[in-house]
């Protein structure tokens, strides 16, 4: 093998390293997004089952059921549409009703009820996650008077 061979050889397989290890990089981020929606858009989009997503609005009033040990039941509301809920754990100690909260999880085949596996709720009075936030203004929701969501 000449110089000129050995250098397009090692050129040619540091290219196909480097090709291999951003294509595993791109699979792994692929697998780890989980989109945002708030119940009304959940009609027009077209989800797979099983397809995590991160589901954003209000806990509906008079919605949150307990169920046997740590089964949760509860809709989650932008106004326009509600979204039943199932959730399996611990609660933060700042959910409850008519406040701002994140699921994420997905939708079983053939079922309604979204089913999360985390829970994420706001942390003081005035905060909100921006995309549920500017999700809802958009939607002419008020927030209970408050202006001065985050």
């Amino acid at each position: 093998m000449t110089r000129k061979q050995k250098r397009l050889a090692i050129i040619g397989g540091g290219v196909g390293f480097l090709t291999a290890a951003v294509l595993l990089v791109m699979f792994a981020f692929s697998q780890a997004v989980a989109y945002f929606y708030v119940p009304g858009d959940l009609a027009k989009a077209d989800l797979a089952p099983n397809t995590r997503i991160r589901l954003g609005g209000l806990v509906e009033a008079g919605s949150v059921k307990r169920g046997d040990g740590k089964t949760v039941t509860f809709s989650v509301t932008d106004t326009l549409a509600t979204v039943p809920v199932t959730y399996t754990g611990i609660l933060p100690d700042l959910f409850r009703e008519g406040q701002g909260v994140v699921a994420e999880g997905a939708f079983v085949a053939g079922s309604p009820v979204f089913v999360a596996d985390t829970v994420l709720a706001k942390h003081d009075e005035t905060y909100m996650p921006k995309d549920v936030a500017d999700r809802l203004k958009a939607q002419g929701v008020t927030l209970g008077g408050k202006e001065n969501i985050r």
